[in-house]
């Protein structure tokens, strides 16, 4: 028992032999790096010259050898366990959609990958040195995660307590995000930053919740706000299921904009060319309309502000009409 750890030094070796003097062995030009994971970072550069860009021929080439084209599967392996040769990589993402998915950062561009390959739920690949397994079960580690599969990405949390509805399981769509100021607003306390999440009102009492009223006990003092405080519950809770699927990585935008990332990054250069840019002007956007909402509910929620129920549909209408543009993406 264990997860399957996939070699990606040997891997690439042995399926690209005449790509591999360009990226491995003391001689090569170009490295890659990768940190090990289900979903691993790929770190692409050009000896002494520094990181290749995101349009570089060998970037593409490369992309194209892990993670296939629309007619070739790209970087395969040997499943130890069924004995069958499983495709490795799930979902692309180049830096235009990482920025979609909230994975890239300014603060230290070294940080930022040229690509993260979302892989095979079961495998665990890394670049080991050349003399470990190419595919073998490793005993040590039973599961994986930091991948997109439900298996991996959907999990539980429990609220318990004063404020809390006795209801047993809830479908509302949240994610990590959302934990911190949930609690928050039923402490009745508050952060001096403003929060990515949403309070999660579907699972409080009191204030009309189960009619999306924006809750916490409907007690204003505690630093809550009840459903008369921050406009129209219903539109309120509407906004902030929107906003979600606007913003958190595993939102609608975020998925469907990686499918279309997959689809880029698999194509020929024209074709990437015109989908990241049409993802990066859909991120822009999104960008800019997550800010607004996401001042909205802090304010409702944490300092007694007001929301107009105009303006809280037109940014509803706002960001499903990001939704859509995203899911009629290519691929």
């Amino acid at each position: 028992m264990g997860e399957l750890n996939a070699n990606i030094d040997t891997l690439f070796a042995h399926q690209y032999p005449a790509l591999a003097p360009l990226w491995l062995g003391a001689a090569a030009p170009n490295a890659f790096t990768v940190h090990g994971d289900d979903a691993p970072p790929y770190y692409l550069a050009k000896k002494g010259a520094g990181p290749l860009g995101q349009t570089d021929p060998l970037t593409r080439a490369f992309e194209h050898a892990i993670g296939g084209t629309l007619t070739l599967p790209g970087i395969t392996a040997h499943n130890a366990y069924t004995g069958a040769t499983d495709t490795l990589t799930v979902r692309l993402a180049d830096q235009t959609e990482m920025k979609a998915l909230h994975m890239f950062t300014t603060g230290d561009p070294a940080r930022n990958a040229t690509f993260v390959q979302f892989a095979d739920p079961n495998y665990f690949i890394t670049d080991f040195p050349a003399s470990t397994c190419e595919t073998c079960i490793n005993p040590a580690f039973a599961w994986n995660h930091g991948d997109i599969q439900p298996e991996i990405a959907s999990t539980w949390l429990g609220f318990v307590g004063p404020g809390v509805q006795r209801q047993g399981s809830n479908a509302t769509w949240t994610d990590h995000a959302d934990v911190r100021p949930t609690m928050l607003s039923l402490l009745g306390l508050k952060d001096p930053y403003q929060s990515d999440g949403r309070v999660v009102t579907q699972i409080l009492t009191g204030g009309n919740s189960d009619n999306g009223g924006n809750s916490n006990n409907g007690n204003s003092n505690n630093g809550g706000n009840s459903n008369n405080e921050g406009g129209n519950g219903g539109t309120l809770e509407r906004l902030g299921t929107v906003y979600k699927q606007l913003n958190a990585p595993f939102g609608q935008f975020g998925m469907d904009t990686l499918r279309a990332s997959t689809h880029a990054i698999k194509s020929d250069d024209a074709t990437y060319t015109a989908i990241s840019g049409q993802i990066a002007d859909l991120t822009t956007k999104r960008d800019a309309l997550a800010a607004q909402i996401r001042t909205a509910l802090n304010d409702v929620a944490f300092s007694h502000g007001r929301l107009s129920e105009d303006q809280a549909r037109a940014w509803i209408d706002q960001a499903n009409e990001l939704l859509a543009s995203a899911s009629n993406l290519p691929g």
